[in-house]
């Protein structure tokens, strides 16, 4: 079910500043959130071939099939929040329901039993779906709960930089630390590495979903009654705003999973520097600066212009790397470049999600904030990682690719044009709907206007 207004508090509450510790609460949840799943987009795609022990082709369409299966939730997901009522909010509750199951299926899918090759493609299937079903479950929270903590589309901008701010540091100790704790934690044996390091983010991720719900509130101006679950849909219709967001969003996240899943592939391959991934990983921290700068930017400039911005950004930053070859001063300014691009990209569609939910609330009298928040962010965040990891297994794999070998210079190729040109590509795919979505964000302040009159009635 979705949710249709009935009744409204006075709008000066929802749309009061939130306090500062909350806003650090608020990003503990994406820290958590990419401390672990960020695990998944960066490595799962070695972890299953150079490790678990599967063909790159095999691993590929695990990802894809898997991923293809796992997105199907998200809606329902979103169907549920919008149904969920009880003393701790709609979107909250699922921190604490959510968090400890799902680091324990993040455990096991980066845990390999001593299995037949049959065996392992069961097990990595359904420990893979379970765990992403459960991501889904706790991250679709993070964004359906932005709408309910400020009516105010400037605080949302607000509250929407601390949260990437949040997920960042998480994604910079999931993408840098991993490789050296599985080798601490290994001794050699990387099976055993990765597990017990999952073990240690799935602790941290659980500690930090329980301060954020403790400290979290939600704050809603709305009143709500459950209708039909096919009314659900009807805040898609007409909701064209919500679509080019989604359009772009989920381009964004194909490029960045590739990107990320191959850089492993290109170190180890092509320049023969596997010890340069935690480096160069680490520097995609970079990004919040682009994530702390957003505020001022959003004063001067549309949220479609800084989304464009990134994705222009992240699309040169892969030319840069490309101009440098085998020189790691430039391959470290490209993934600088395209980092500080990522962290516009990345963060706006959550901010513009938020404001297609009065949209639909304003078009159809409909307020499906988990509805089209769970397709708008979750979907596409999987979506991503199954496209973004099938994409590169299918053209390494055609080229060649064998695991832990000496590649073939067919193979070598294939590993640059997944890692340089399919992300570039896929970044400028991603701008064409930002040049439609402008003219739908000229509007927002009238929108806003007219609900509080709306609900004032």
């Amino acid at each position: 079910m979705s949710t249709r207004i009935v009744s409204t508090e006075p709008p000066e509450k929802a749309a009061s500043t939130v306090p500062f510790h909350r806003k650090i609460s608020y990003s503990l949840t994406d820290t958590a959130g990419n401390l672990l799943y960020c695990v998944i987009s960066s490595y799962l795609l070695y972890f299953y071939t150079d490790v678990f022990g599967l063909s790159i082709g095999i691993a590929g369409t695990l990802l894809f099939i898997t991923r293809f299966i796992d997105a199907i939730d998200a809606p329902i997901w979103g169907i549920l929040i919008d149904r969920t009522k009880s003393k701790y909010g709609q979107s909250r509750p699922y921190f604490l329901w959510l968090s400890i199951p799902f680091a324990v299926f993040m455990v096991l899918t980066f845990t390999t039993p001593n299995w037949s090759e049959s065996g392992k493609i069961v097990y990595a299937a359904i420990t893979y779906i379970i765990a992403g079903i459960l991501y889904t479950g706790i991250s679709t929270p993070i964004t359906s709960i932005l709408p309910n903590l400020s009516n105010n589309s400037n605080e949302r901008v607000v509250l929407n930089s601390f949260r990437m701010v949040g997920g960042n540091v998480g994604f910079f100790i999931a993408t840098t630390f991993t490789l050296p704790l599985v080798a601490f934690f290994g001794q050699g044996n990387d099976q055993k590495g990765f597990s017990l390091t999952l073990i240690l983010f799935g602790i941290m991720a659980v500690i930090m979903f329980l301060i954020a719900f403790a400290d979290m509130r939600e704050n809603t101006a709305v009143k709500t009654k459950s209708i039909p679950i096919a009314k659900s849909f009807a805040a898609i219709k007409r909701n064209w705003p919500w679509m080019l967001v989604v359009a772009a969003n989920l381009c964004y996240w194909i490029g960045l999973n590739i990107r990320s899943s191959t850089l492993i592939f290109y170190l180890q391959y092509n320049l023969d520097s596997k010890d340069l991934v935690p480096l160069i990983n680490g520097l995609t921290s970079i990004q919040l600066i682009s994530m702390v700068l957003i505020p001022i930017f959003a004063r001067k400039l549309s949220k479609n212009s800084i989304m464009i911005i990134g994705l222009v950004l992240a699309a040169l930053g892969q030319v840069v790397i490309l101009m440098g070859s085998a020189n790691l001063t430039l391959i470290i300014a490209g993934w600088i470049i395209g980092a500080l691009g990522s962290g516009f990209a990345c963060s706006m569609p959550f901010a513009m999600l938020s404001d297609t939910v009065d949209y639909g609330e304003w078009k159809n009298g409909i307020r499906a904030s988990g509805f089209l928040t769970s397709i708008g962010s979750a979907f596409c965040i999987k979506a991503g990682s199954g496209i973004g990891g099938l994409l590169p297994a299918w053209v390494m794999g055609s080229t060649g690719y064998i695991a832990g070998k000496v590649q073939t210079p067919t193979a070598l190729s294939g590993i640059q044009f997944s890692f340089i040109w399919l992300p570039f590509i896929i970044f400028l795919i991603g701008i064409i709907p930002m040049f439609f979505y402008k003219k739908f964000e000229k509007n927002e302040a009238s929108i806003q206007q007219d609900l509080v009159a709306r609900r004032s009635e």
